[in-house]
């Protein structure tokens, strides 16, 4: 649980600017998935600069916090995150997927420092967030590992076997981060596979469930500092978001699942986040 007093609007700003990275990002390289990316960067704001124990200069620490991005599609938001917060060079961003990038449009292990896990098959990323911390805690360590994943990957079995086994384990140091901006690439998410009531689901499978505002910075920090669970369960963080959150021509229209900002959308949206 955390005892520093967070700094909210630098938290606010901070997300700001990482939106307009990622749109400067999507632009230049003609990438999907720029909606999904900005309807989960105040999560990943409030974990790298508030909740995660974590030490740039040392990334490979066997004692730091785990943060899984599950949902892979959206790695322009982790890759952008983790070069804000000083874990590699923000010019290593213009090569994102340039020939021979490190950079690709889903995150492969070690690609670049941070990135803790290859993911993009979605539903695996808890699973993996499960099993590096019940491997730390053979080790003695007490780690945490933030998943964040997508609303749509709630849809898959591996999800739900990690659900199960997760609180029978007492496996309090794990969180997972629904970004539940009800879309999936091809139609709402209830259209597809019906998820409610999602929350009650959750918890349900034994998870300590908070459902909460995934842009309101003061509620996602106010869960994240619930953690660890003083109970032994694992924590469900249910963050109702908007998919294309920040930019209002973008916001809740699944077309931004695909598209790519033109030059001129991008001093659009970048003034309307205050970047201009």
């Amino acid at each position: 649980m955390q005892t520093t007093t967070p700094d909210f609007t630098a938290l606010t700003r901070t997300a700001a600017e990482i939106r307009g990275t990622v749109i400067d990002m999507c632009h230049r390289a003609g990438t999907a998935h720029l909606a999904s990316c900005l309807s989960c960067i105040d999560l990943l704001t409030a974990i790298y600069w508030h909740a995660a124990r974590v030490d740039p200069s040392r990334h490979k620490a066997p004692e730091r916090d785990r943060v899984i991005l599950s949902k892979g599609h959206a790695a322009m938001a982790l890759f952008a995150t983790l070069a804000k917060r000083g874990f590699f060079d923000p010019s290593v961003l213009d090569t994102y997927c340039l020939d021979g990038s490190a950079l690709a449009e889903h995150p492969s292990l070690d690609c670049v420092p941070g990135v803790e896990a290859s993911t993009g098959s979605l539903g695996h990323g808890l699973s993996f967030g499960l099993g590096t911390v019940l491997g730390e805690r053979i080790q003695g360590r007490d780690i945490r590992a933030y998943v964040v994943m997508s609303d749509g990957e709630c849809n898959e079995g591996s999800s739900w076997e990690a659900a199960l086994y997760a609180p029978a384990q007492k496996v309090s140091g794990l969180v997972a981060l629904v970004d539940y901006n009800k879309w999936q690439a091809t139609g709402r998410s209830e259209e597809v596979t019906s998820l409610r009531p999602l929350a009650a689901k959750w918890a349900a499978f034994g998870w300590r469930t908070l459902e909460i505002d995934g842009h309101d910075m003061k509620a996602i920090v106010g869960a994240l500092d619930q953690v660890p669970d003083g109970d032994g369960r694992p924590t469900a963080i249910i963050a109702h978001t908007v998919k294309g959150k920040g930019v209002s021509f973008m916001e809740d229209d699944n077309n931004w699942h695909y598209r790519a900002p033109t030059a001129d959308e991008v001093v659009r949206a970048r003034q309307e986040l205050g970047l201009a």
